[in-house]
């Protein structure tokens, strides 16, 4: 299951794969993950950007195609994505499953959590 937290409330998804996407803050590109939910965990399987830029770094191995530059981030099995909702890049991040597509954090406000759990409620957040 799919848990994700925004705007005081938690939704849930029975999904196995999910993209997120975003724009940029400086260079206003387009930048999208594939993410697969398994085994309680979310696990980043490809990245693309539209280009290297500000605070855009192409790793070793990217590879050129008509949409930018893809490639697989060297990254662990997350059990948690916290996105920042700060309202000022004109709009959110778009995330997109078989089920269809739905925007978080288009304006100011706490921070958007995903994790992925067999129930969804409120996350507990650990200071």
């Amino acid at each position: 299951m799919l848990c994700i937290a925004a705007a005081g409330q938690v939704l849930s998804l029975a999904v196995a794969a999910f993209t997120l996407s975003w724009t940029h803050s400086v260079e206003r590109t387009e930048w999208l993950e594939r993410w697969q939910v398994q085994d309680g965990a979310l696990r980043l399987e490809e990245a693309r950007v539209q280009g290297p830029g500000a605070g855009i770094h192409l790793p070793e191995g990217a590879r050129a195609t008509g949409d930018g530059w893809t490639y697989r981030p060297q990254l662990p099995p997350q059990r948690r994505l916290t996105l920042a909702a700060s309202g000022a890049t004109g709009a959110g991040w778009s995330l997109c499953t078989d089920l269809g597509c739905r925007e978080f954090g288009r304006t100011g406000g706490p921070p958007v959590e995903i994790w992925s759990a067999t129930e969804c409620a409120a996350p507990v957040v650990k200071r």
